[in-house]
C-alpha cells in the first residue's frame, strides 16, 4: 500500500511540475483519485436550495459536502428507542434500532442495514487512507463509512453521522420520520481532524 500510495504522489508531482492545466495523471486510474457517482445520477434528487431550506447547516454539511460531525456530539450516538433509522434528506430506511451497537468510536453503529440495496459503498481515499465511504442509494447523501471490525453475525461496522439520520419511533411509525431535535446534529461542531467516518 505504502508503494501504491508513493506512486500516487509521485505521478501527481510529476504532472503539476509539468505545468499540466489537469492534476490527473493519464496513468492514474479514476479510483486512486476518488471518482464516484455524481449527485444527478442518484434516482431521487432534490435542487440545492431546496435540501439548504430543510437540514441544519450540519446535515448539510455532512451529507453534502462529505462532512463528520464531532465524536460524541451526534443526536443519535446514544439514542436507544426502537425503530427506523432513515436518511434525512430523502427519508429511505437505512438501519434498524435492533441491529444498532455502541462500537464505543462516538458516532451511531450499525452491523446491518435494512435492506441491502439501502446504502451504495464507494472508496473513499481522502486523508491519505483507504475507507469505504457510505451514502444514501437514493439520494447520496454522505452517511459515513464502513469497517470491517463490528459484532457477529457481520462483522461489519457502519459508523455513521447522526446528522445524516432520522428515527422513526416504533411507536409511531405511521408518522413521518423525524430529523434531528433541538441540541442535536445541528449544534455538533464540524470535526476537528478526527478522520474515523
Amino acid at each position: 500500500m505504502a508503494v501504491l500510495r508513493l506512486g500516487l504522489f509521485v505521478a501527481l508531482h510529476h504532472a503539476l511540475r509539468q505545468g499540466s492545466s489537469s492534476v490527473c495523471h493519464p496513468a492514474l486510474p479514476a479510483a486512486l483519485l476518488g471518482a464516484r457517482r455524481t449527485k444527478k445520477t442518484w434516482p431521487v434528487s432534490f435542487p440545492q436550495e431546496e435540501i439548504r431550506k430543510r437540514l441544519t447547516p450540519m446535515q448539510y454539511h455532512v451529507t453534502q459536502e462529505r462532512g463528520t460531525e464531532s465524536a460524541f456530539a451526534g443526536e443519535f450516538t446514544h439514542h436507544k428507542d426502537e425503530g427506523t433509522y432513515a436518511c434525512v434528506v430523502c427519508g429511505a430506511p437505512l438501519f434498524s434500532s435492533n441491529a444498532k451497537f455502541d462500537s464505543g468510536s462516538g458516532w451511531p453503529s450499525f452491523f446491518d442495514l435494512v435492506k441491502e440495496e439501502s446504502v451504495t459503498l464507494s472508496d473513499d481515499f481522502s486523508y491519505g487512507m483507504h475507507r469505504v465511504e457510505t451514502t444514501c442509494s437514493q439520494c447520496g447523501a454522505h452517511l459515513g463509512h464502513l469497517f470491517d471490525d463490528g459484532p457477529r453475525p457481520t462483522g461489519k461496522r457502519y459508523c455513521i453521522n447522526s446528522a445524516s439520520l432520522a428515527f422513526e419511533s416504533k411507536d409511531t411509525a405511521s408518522s413521518t420520520p423525524s430529523s434531528t431535535a433541538e441540541g442535536g446534529a445541528a449544534s455538533s461542531s464540524v470535526s476537528d481532524g478526527n478522520t474515523e467516518l
